[in-house]
This record gives C-alpha cells, structure tokens and sequence, in this order.
C-alpha cells in the first residue's frame, strides 16, 4: 500500500507541473532527486530459501549482466549485477524451475532440486539460434521472449548489423516483413510499417533507446540526421502495428526501436574504415571500457562524406510552362555525429545512464515539394535514465538547429522571377532566398516583390519525461506509467506561425497501463489488455484501448489481437507558413469568402484486427 500511495502521489506531482506548465527544469530537478528513491522500491521480501549463482556469456566466458533469472510461474527473481551473479529470496518449494533470459540471447531453463543447488547456479547461455528464443523489450517495455509478446516483431540483430557493409544501418530494414522502404538518395532511406509509405512520413514511431528519435515541429524520423553509429547498435525490433497504447501519438502504423550497446558488456576499441561508389567514404570508432564494479563508459563517433547520385528534380515555373534545372545544386553531402555515456551501478540491480549524443549535417533531403539543400543542421540531445528490474524512468532534452537549410524548388522559380524581369545574376540569387517577383506592367516599378521565402531555420526544443513500473500480483503482471512532453518548435519566422521567432509552445501528457493474464498454462493461453489516456494541448483528450488473446506454444504463438493507433497532427501540420503562406497549416479552422467552414484538423485513427 505504501508503494502504491508514494507511486501515486509522484504522478500527481509530475501532472501537476505540467498542467500549470512549470518549467521543464522542475520536472527534471524532480525526476532526478526521486530516481535515488526508487531503489527502495526493488528490495524483495525477506524469505526462507536463498538463491543465488552467476550467468555467464558463452561466446566470451565472462559474466552477462543484466540478464533476468526467475522462478517459472512466479514474480520471485532478480537481474545479474556487472559480474553476472545474482541472488533472491524465495518461499517457493522445492523442486522448481530457474528461467536465464537476456535480450539477444536464448532463454534457459534449469531444474533446482534442493537448497545446495539453488545456493550455487551456474548456467551458460549463448547467442539465440532460433528467432523463436529471442528476448525483445519493446512489446510491453520490459523483457519477454518474442513469441510471448503481444505483438508482431521483426528483429535486426547484432550479427546482421555487423555484416552490413554499407554504414547506412537503414538498409537492413528493406529485408523486413510488413516493412515499407524509401530509397532517396545515397543517405537517403525512409521506412513506414504496415501502410503507405513516402519521403515525409512521420506515422511510424522511431526511438533510440527508449528515446524520441524525431525533429520538433515536423515530427519526422531523425533519419540522416541521427546521431547513432553503427558499431555501437546492439539490435533493432520493429513492432508491426498500432503501439499507441504504450508509446503515445504516432506509434500509428507502428515503431523501430534501435537499441544501443551496454559498454559492461561490449568493452574494447572498434576502428572501421569504408569506401564505395559516389566517392563515399566513412571513418567510424567505438570504444567501451568498464572502470569499477559501478562505473563504465562507452564513446563513439562516426565522420562520412560522398556524392549523392545525379539524378534530375526539375523544377517548374508557377505556370508549368517551362522547366529549369535547380539553382545551386551540391551534391556532396557530409555528416560528423557521436555519442558518449556514462553507466553508474545504484546496486546491483539498478543503474543511472546519463548519455549525450549531437550530429552536424549536409545533404539533399527529399520532401514532396522536391528537394532541400540541408546545411549545418545540427542535432543535440542530453538523456538520463534509470532502470532497474520494476522501475524505469527518464527524462531527456532534444535541441535542432540550422539557419542555412532551404527548399531548392522555391529557390529556383524565385531566382527565374526576378532574371527574367531583368535584375542581375547577382542580386537574383541573394533575393531569391526570401522574395520571388511578380511582373506587371500595372506596378510601379513593373512589378511586386512578394515573400516567397525559401529558407527553413530551427532552433527548436523538446522536454520529456517518463515514469513507469511493473509488478506481479495474484498472478496478474501489471504495466503502469505516464509520459510528459514539452515542445518549443521555433523557426525564427520562416516556415512556422510561431509570432516571428517567439516560438510556440505545446504540452501532452499521457498515463498508461497494460495487464497480462496467463492462464490454463497446459494450452499455453494469455490475455493481455492496455490502455492510453493522452491530452494534446491543441487536438485535447483521446484514449487508445489494446487487447489480445494469444496461445503461445513451443514452435510458434498464435496472436488474436484488436489495437487502435492514432496518429495527431504535428506542429508542421497546424502551424505551417511555407513559402510565405502558400502552405498553411489548420490548428484552428478556417472561414472561406464564401462563408464555407473550414474545420481544423483532427487526431488521426486507425483500428486492427
């Protein structure tokens, strides 16, 4: 009961801070003094019966750390610390079966007959031959084998990473079931996940270790803008379908989650070197170095350059009677990203990860009004997390920023405007950034110069924060949490109604549950239902309901499964001003001149069977 009121009471809080919208420096003075707290709530109840061992890796002989060891049918159990020993408590009677489970690896069971045996396990566990062995976390946000999930999950695992010769990890995803892929250019790559695909999709969710992966105000997958390395990428699970339930607006269609490499478990230095066609080239390093029983650090960084491949986007006047080549193109795109983080031991069955991760950026970016020539865009992020067996909570800061980035199709009608009415080459190019001109013979001048501004600038932030636990009881497994975000989308004026660079500012909060039921365990046969409760401060209150009856068995799991996605406008989409408003965004509706409403946009739904 104390648990549950001192659960209880955080979330109010946490609610509470951003319903007054309080400054994302209290939530995170607030998550940061409570995560100290939560070890408190991992102790386990003192019991008759000790067990204790140590999990060792198979391919290195070292100890495998936080792999979970529990007793089959219960909730007694506990995760090994950075040796890979563990030790719990139990009242279970003997004999009873021990499960091993660890993400990437084979899951095991062991019989312990008596006390002797269970004060001194010992159990080996290899690399999972067998997709039906494999353990995930993204399902239920927590750790189960694949075939025990309440959803559909394709894997990209370490070994597969690791074969890839390109740097683009994006590639691996063309090879997965119910996945669509975009090839754009040489960096390039777009994914969408049971649905219709294009260069500008933002319906299929994208987290980094448990972390938003997208920009502010477009709400679009980081993609070359990432600031991930390829050798510090452990594996990738993408759930198939809607995971709105659990991950919030967004997870629509359905989510990739990349999860990176724990440094206690992958120590060493990796230098890797790459060269192909369109002149690219690729320099990367990893290296990952434990230096106490409660301390480890990992870095990496990653430096790329080449040639996208020439190919024609031609551009039309407004008219569509003629066609130029685009203004300025360069073709050569680099990119310089890293990350560093820290890893602390609370005990031995709970850390505290602060990571930073940032990148710089010039490319092509392909949208569906042609091509952007992305210039020093740059991408920050700082993330603190704390984790342990029933408790996991984080909060993390995103920053975006270019002031040089435009759209090449705008840019070039503009620049012809004022050519083709007689301005010089020089002045044609620098007024074609902000302004195209209208001739008439009508106008002083022969003519207008109106805004049709072709330049994107971002200085933009996000705020998040997320609490969750997990527990057993009466044989129920139960899920409760609640995430906080914080959006400053700024564009200093040139694509966003955001009052000429003040920024605009948008709140959402979104308290979850999931409960899982197994039941008569001689067929194998576990309900599992979840719940959203999400509030948007402009598209207001939805709820987003999940259930599903599953059979697992020993070959393979039959899923009877109903889920609702939803899929909310972004900032783009309600506050757009492109092109000096010839893209508008709808948050609030529009009246016509005839008097014909307009309604503002609305959450997107979609349901599956």
């Amino acid at each position: 009961m104390v648990k549950l009121y001192t659960f209880y009471f955080f979330m109010s809080q946490l609610y509470s801070f951003a319903k007054e919208k309080k400054t994302a420096a209290c939530i995170f003075k607030g998550l940061a003094s409570f995560m100290f707290l939560l070890a408190w709530f991992t102790v386990s109840a003192q019991a008759q019966t000790t067990v204790a061992g140590k999990i060792v890796d198979q391919e290195s002989g070292e100890g495998l750390i936080g792999a979970s060891v529990y007793i089959k049918g219960t909730s007694s159990g506990a995760t090994t610390d950075t040796d890979g020993n563990f030790s719990f408590q139990t009242t279970v009677p003997f004999p009873f079966t021990l499960v091993v489970s660890s993400v990437g690896y084979a899951s095991q069971e062991t019989i312990v007959s008596d006390a002797s045996q269970a004060g001194a396990v010992s159990v080996t566990i290899g690399q999972s031959a067998f997709l039906a062995d494999e353990v995930v976390v993204s399902a239920s946000r927590r750790a189960e084998k694949i075939t025990e999930a309440p959803s559909t999950i394709s894997i990209i695992n370490a070994k597969a990473i690791d074969e890839l010769p390109s740097f683009n990890v994006g590639e691996l995803a063309a090879r997965q079931k119910g996945v669509d892929y975009v090839r754009s250019g040489v960096l390039g790559t777009g994914i969408n996940v049971r649905g219709f695909n294009s260069a500008f999709n933002p319906k299929n969710l994208q987290l980094n270790d448990n972390r938003f992966s997208t920009l502010v105000a477009t709400g679009l997958p980081l993609g070359a803008l990432s600031t991930v390395v390829k050798e510090d990428i452990e594996r990738i699970e993408i759930i198939l379908g809607p995971s709105s339930a659990l991950y919030g607006p967004n997870a629509h269609n359905g989510l990739v989650n990349t999860i990176s490499k724990d440094p206690r478990t992958s120590q060493g230095t990796t230098i890797a070197f790459g060269a192909g066609n369109q002149n690219v080239f690729s320099a990367r390093f990893r290296h990952a170095q434990v230096i106490s029983k409660k301390l480890a650090f990992k870095v990496s960084g990653d430096y790329t350059e080449g040639q996208e491949f020439n190919y024609v986007d031609t551009v039309y006047n407004a008219t569509g009677t003629r066609a130029f080549s685009e203004l300025d193109l360069n073709r050569n795109f680099n990119s310089l990203r890293g990350e560093a983080a820290v890893y602390y031991s609370v005990n031995d069955r709970s850390d505290l990860i602060l990571s930073y991760g940032a990148s710089n950026s010039n490319n092509l970016g392909v949208t569906n009004a042609g091509r952007n020539q992305i210039k020093d865009w740059s991408i920050q992020y700082l993330h603190l997390r704390y984790v342990s067996p029933r408790w996991f909570a984080q909060v993390y800061h995103t920053w975006s920023f270019t002031d040089k980035t435009y759209a090449i199709n705008q840019r070039t009608q503009n620049y012809h405007t004022f050519i083709d009415a007689g301005f010089s080459d020089a002045e044609a190019r620098q007024r074609s950034f902000a302004e195209q001109w209208f001739a008439s013979p009508l106008l002083p001048g022969g003519g207008l110069a109106l805004n049709r501004g072709a330049l994107f600038r971002d200085d933009s932030r996000r705020w998040n924060a997320e609490v969750q636990y997990n527990n057993n009881w009466g044989g129920f497994n139960v899920i409760v949490g609640a995430q906080w975000q914080r959006d400053d989308a700024n564009s200093k004026g040139t694509y966003l109604l955001d009052n000429n660079g003040k920024g605009i500012v948008i709140n959402q909060i979104g308290p979850y549950f999931q409960v899982e039921k197994p039941f008569l365990s001689s067929i194998g046969l576990k309900a599992v239902i979840a719940s959203r409760f999400d509030y948007h401060d402009l598209y207001g209150f939805n709820f987003v309901p999940k259930a599903g009856l599953l059979r697992i068995g020993e070959k393979g799991t039959w899923r009877i499964t109903y889920g609702r996605g939803i899929a909310a406008p972004t900032i783009l989409n309600l506050e757009a001003n492109i092109f000096g408003g010839l893209l508008l965004g709808n948050s609030q509706g529009y009246t016509l001149i005839t008097g014909e409403r307009i309604g503002k946009l609305q959450v997107e739904t979609i349901q599956t069977f």
